[in-house]
């Protein structure tokens, strides 16, 4: 916390540290360092009066906010570690967390708001910490003006802020103590909580985000991820504070009250760094330009992208549409695990090329290989293998909380010597590199590997079909087949001509043998809250596993997995007669 504020504050107490465009459209809070390290301090304090001390576990379960900021930097400041669950997770989700790493303190929200509607935090937190017998006491901040329960443990935790003293001397800790640990999701589907290191990861977060955005003083930096995830610590938090940036705290939504509602907020807030998810590009095209172009953007100097690779469409328009072709944008490949972005295009030389949808450059200090079937680097260009790190660097996860041999056997076992990523990738004859998708999304047709985002992308082009998923199933002739999911635009009567279209379309991008056999429309895709396709469902429901569904409780809706099993067997009676 000292980086993150006590050196601004010296330097310049009034700049304006976060400024929290609230769910309420028009109505931002401006924060300055100086109350920001005020915020922090009292509640390091009012944490330590409850007897929460170096190295002890705190929970936070709270939107978007200023004061969610502080919780983070105030477990910071007092050498405990903070792990932040997504506020939209449920009751099941967190109480496994919890459990997990043994927070001794949750800190929450008596609700939340989140496009127009409450969200019950509060009510979430005292069913999981029903089971928790580790949880000592739960503070809850007032987010509205309703009522909540509250019980023996529960404390009102602006209450005892203004109590508090507003100064508290920053705990001394070791480069290597944990800073905080974060929940992700594994191929198993038991969540595994990632820790990072203190030196280490502020000072990955802190240079990625000023060479890759070219962050000037003075900017105000738009990163519209929430706090739950990686991006949020990195790039709302961690990276923007310790260079004395301007963040914005996005609590809303891309589509509320309408379909303009970044734009609007980019024009208001002279955003000058834009940094969002893919989904939420597929998922505003929809809606045409005008949405954006009722909006003056000319504050934008960077764009960038997060979260999954980016497909060409939702890319060109991103580029064309929201950056009018002026705007460098930077598709950045990381990971929870990685701390920080590992691949982007800049920095780069000055106007140096940007291939459209390509993550392309290794940041300072990281060595990108490409490694075969046999565990062999690959070497040269026009290739492609799976992608692994050659040698450590500072934003590297440390381990997984309690399982260590877990994290060995999942990053380190599979390429001895190198840190396997999960992710296929493609080196072009350039030498640049471009994210190909999970490797355990990759298909196997006759013998030719190819990842399924491929095809994804291939049909992603079509201009009525905004999003799709592929997964593979057991093929009696090939070994394996690519069955499609796909969405359409509108309702309409063309279903079998889009049909033959896509297949044309992968045929002619890819190969024949890449061509779907299986093309299912359904009205949505399932979704985690942070928009990523969790094709494990997808690959249940086509080998006919759907008794067997594992964790759906980080599904946006799980009410969805219910909708495409329906379509699917009505696919299957309709092919069969």
């Amino acid at each position: 916390t000292v980086n993150c504020l006590d050196q601004h504050v010296e330097k310049s107490p009034n700049r304006v540290a976060l400024i929290w465009e609230r769910d309420e459209p028009g109505t931002a809070v401006h924060v300055t360092y100086r109350e920001l390290l005020d915020l922090t301090c009292r509640l390091a304090n009012t944490l330590k009066k409850y007897g929460i001390q170096k190295g002890d576990r705190v929970a936070i379960y709270m939107s978007v906010s200023p004061l969610s900021v502080a919780a983070m930097l105030a477990c910071a400041r007092i050498g405990a570690v903070h792990t932040v669950v997504f506020a939209g997770f449920s009751a099941e989700s967190l109480a496994g967390r919890i459990m997990d790493s043994g927070c001794k303190a949750i800190i929450t929200y008596n609700q939340g708001v989140r496009g127009g509607r409450t969200i019950e935090l509060k009510a979430t937190v005292d069913e999981a910490v029903k089971n928790c017998p580790s949880i000592k006491h739960v503070f809850v901040a007032q987010r509205t003006d309703n009522k909540v329960q509250m019980g023996d443990r529960d404390i009102p935790l602006e209450e005892e802020m203004t109590k508090a003293d507003s100064v508290c001397t920053p705990e001394s800790m070791d480069s290597e103590d944990t800073l905080f640990m974060l929940y992700t999701s594994g191929s198993t589907g038991k969540p595994k909580g990632i820790v990072h290191a203190q030196a280490g990861y502020l000072l990955y977060a802190a240079l990625t985000h000023k060479y890759v955005f070219d962050y000037q003083q003075g900017d105000v930096f738009g990163c519209v991820a929430d706090i739950g995830w990686i991006t949020g610590h990195s790039y709302v938090v961690y990276g923007p504070l310790c260079n004395g940036a301007t963040s914005v705290l996005f609590e809303s939504t891309p589509v509320y009250p309408d379909p303009g509602r970044y734009w609007e907020v980019v024009q208001r807030l002279k955003i000058n760094q834009f940094y969002g998810a893919p989904t939420a590009i597929r998922l505003l095209l929809n809606y045409g330009e005008e949405w954006v172009k009722k909006y003056d953007r000319s504050s934008l100097k960077v764009l960038g992208s997060v979260g999954e690779p980016i497909n060409k469409e939702a890319w060109q328009w991103f580029y064309q549409v929201v950056g009018e072709g002026r705007c460098a944008l930077v598709d950045t490949w990381w990971q929870t695990e990685t701390g920080g972005i590992c691949i982007a295009p800049r920095p780069s030389e000055e106007k140096a090329e940007i291939v459209p949808a390509m993550a392309m450059r290794p940041f300072f200090g990281i060595v990108p290989v490409l490694m075969d079937e046999n565990g062999e680097v690959i070497e040269g260009n026009d290739v492609s293998g799976a992608l692994c790190i050659a040698q450590p660097w500072p934003g590297m996860a440390r381990t997984i909380h309690g399982d260590h041999q877990r994290f060995i056997d999942a990053y380190f076992k599979a390429y001895p010597g190198y840190y396997f990523t999960g992710d296929g990738a493609y080196r072009s004859q350039k030498g640049y590199y471009q994210i190909t998708g999970r490797m355990d999304d990759i298909i196997n047709i006759s013998g030719h590997r190819l990842g399924t985002a491929e095809i994804e992308d291939a049909m992603a082009d079509h201009p009525e079909v905004p999003e799709t998923a592929v997964v593979g199933y057991p093929h009696k002739i090939k070994g394996e087949g690519a069955f499609a999911f796909i969405v359409l635009k509108e309702q309409t009567a063309r279903v079998d001509h889009i049909k033959e279209e896509l297949k044309t379309m992968v045929a002619s991008k890819i190969a024949k043998y890449a061509v779907p056999d299986h093309i299912l429309v359904v009205k949505r895709l399932p979704k985690t809250r942070s928009g990523k396709i969790m094709r494990r469902l997808l690959r249940k429901v086509v080998t006919e596993q759907s008794g067997n569904m594992g964790d759906v409780t980080t599904l946006d809706d799980p009410s969805v997995v219910k909708e495409i099993l329906d379509a699917y067997q009505k696919y299957k009676e309709k092919s069969s007669s």
